[in-house]
């Protein structure tokens, strides 16, 4: 087994390959100067089993790209069998035809990782799960509710919990959240008036003096969030702390929660945000690379990955 790491997450790669107690490949992955990306492995991969790490997040078009000419590169060095890891799987918001003439993005996305040569997915809480069926090779779609419930159970232990989910389509999503803590569900109907903006509508659920529990699997520009804490506030919520798979925090969106009714924001590392959130006391970041490390070395084994989340 052995680890190739792409350029948009290379903290996380390391700490997974360390992990795994593996050093990462040897590689050149550069850009020259019209913005072609240039992948070259410098060590001997012939009949193993590789492991390349990529999120997709932004700059999206060139991390995709990267990670299907490292996948190509890998495959023509005669690899026993490529699995692509991906932490953050772009795109995976564009999974249907939302107008009469529009692409499904995932599902191209989906077909190329699948022809450059990938033998099976990786992936972390994907934005709608029928994307696993996009693919015609093995999708491992990992989640991080357990993750989650760990530093809920030790940091808000002595507190009266309900989840909230932020909209209709994520119940299921913090309905598992809440069954690990024991904790009530709420759920926030609101209303998109126009793309890129929300407003909440409505809560279904008691939550007045509780400490809210709002889970996500992304955050951009932070305005559906931010207006939820804002609401529950208003409701008399004593406390709002949130939960989120993939921060990608476009724009302006750190500052929107640095000034929000939110106490916590509390991230994964699936999309490297240092920059992003350096002096912001309110957003605190929890390593996936454990979880993906196992789930990585199982795969390596052939043994059961579900296993990790009963």
């Amino acid at each position: 087994m052995k680890i190739l790491s792409g350029t948009s997450n290379p903290k996380l790669s390391k700490n997974i390959s360390k992990q795994l107690r593996l050093k990462l490949i040897n590689s050149n992955i550069k850009s020259f100067a019209d913005g072609e990306i240039y992948v070259e492995i410098n060590e001997n991969i012939r009949g193993n089993s590789v492991f390349v790490i990529q999120s997709t997040c932004t700059p999206a078009n060139d991390n995709l790209m990267e990670l299907l000419l490292c996948i190509d590169a890998l495959r023509r060095s005669s690899a026993k069998n490529i699995t692509a890891v991906i932490p953050y799987f772009g795109y995976a918001r564009q999974d249907r035809k939302v107008a009469p003439r529009t692409s499904i993005s995932a599902k191209v996305v989906s077909n190329l990782i699948t022809n450059a040569g990938a033998n099976r997915v990786v992936t972390v809480d994907l934005h709608a799960g029928q994307i696993q069926g996009f693919f015609d090779i093995p999708v491992d779609n990992l989640y991080t509710t357990p993750l989650f419930a760990r530093y809920i159970k030790k940091k808000l232990k002595n507190k009266k919990l309900i989840c909230v989910s932020p909209d209709v389509g994520g119940v299921q999503r913090t309905r598992g959240l809440a069954q690990k803590i024991k904790a009530d569900l709420a759920i926030i109907d609101k209303r998109r008036p126009s793309p890129g903006k929300s407003e909440v509508m409505n809560i279904i659920g008691d939550v007045k003096g509780r400490t809210c529990i709002i889970v996500d699997d992304i955050i951009d520009s932070g305005g559906t969030i931010v207006n939820a804490a804002k609401a529950l506030k208003s409701k008399g919520a004593s406390d709002v702390y949130v939960f989120i798979t993939h921060a990608v925090l476009s724009n302006n969106a750190a500052d929107k929660i640095k000034k929000s009714h939110i106490k916590k924001l509390i991230i994964t590392d699936s999309i490297d945000n240092t920059n992003k959130i350096r002096n912001n006391k309110k957003i605190e970041v929890l390593s996936i690379s454990p979880l993906m490390a196992e789930a990585i070395k199982r795969i390596s084994n052939s043994t059961s990955v579900s296993d990790l989340f009963n």
